[in-house]
C-alpha cells in the first residue's frame, strides 16, 4: 500500500515570538512569512528548485538550472535540498559581516574620489558624483553632507568617516 506523501500543514499555528531575533516585530516576521508562503506554493513548508524556478519565473527572471541549484545550496544551511522558514528568515535578516561592509564601502569610497589622487571626499567629488546622478542639490545640502560625516573638522570626509557614517557607528 503505497501512498504519496501529502504536504502536511503544520499542527500547531504559526509562531512569530520563535523569530522575533535580531530586531524584528512581528510584522516584520509575518511580512517575511507571508513572502515565505508566496514562494512556497504547495504549502509543504519548504521551498524546492521547482518552486524557486517558478517564483522567479513570476518575476520575470529566467535562469538556469545550475544558477537555481546554487541558489537553493546558498540558502540550504541543512543540506536537505530545500529551503525552511528558519533557513530563509536567516537569509532574509543576514548582515553582511563587517569584512564584506568594508570592502564594499572602500569600493564606493573610490568611486567618490574618482581619479584624483586624494584620499579624501570634498565638495568637489559630491558635486560630480549628483552631477553623474542626475540629481540636483545645493551647496548648502552638499556642505551640510560633509559636515555629519567630517568628525576631524577639516572640511573633508577620510575613509574612515565616511566607513563610520554608513555604518551609522557615529
Amino acid at each position: 500500500n503505497s501512498q504519496a506523501k501529502q504536504p502536511q500543514a503544520s499542527s500547531k499555528a504559526f509562531d512569530t515570538k520563535n523569530y522575533e531575533k535580531n530586531g524584528l516585530t512581528e510584522d516584520e516576521v509575518l511580512e517575511i512569512k507571508e513572502a515565505f508562503d508566496l514562494f512556497d506554493t504547495d504549502k509543504s513548508g519548504e521551498i524546492d528548485v521547482n518552486e524557486l524556478k517558478q517564483a522567479l519565473l513570476n518575476l520575470g527572471i529566467d535562469t538556469k538550472n545550475q544558477t537555481l541549484q546554487n541558489m537553493l545550496a546558498d540558502i540550504d544551511k541543512n543540506g536537505d535540498a530545500n529551503i525552511d522558514f528558519d533557513e530563509f528568515i536567516n537569509m532574509m535578516t543576514a548582515k553582511m559581516s563587517d569584512k564584506d561592509t568594508r570592502e564594499d564601502l572602500e569600493k564606493v569610497f573610490e568611486l567618490f574620489i574618482g581619479d584624483d589622487n586624494t584620499d579624501k571626499i570634498d565638495i568637489r567629488h559630491l558635486k560630480r558624483v549628483c552631477k553623474e546622478l542626475n540629481e540636483n542639490m545645493s551647496d548648502d545640502e552638499l556642505n551640510e553632507m560633509i559636515v555629519r560625516a567630517d568628525t576631524d573638522r577639516d572640511g573633508k570626509v577620510s575613509f574612515e568617516e565616511f566607513y563610520a557614517i554608513m555604518t551609522k557607528k557615529i
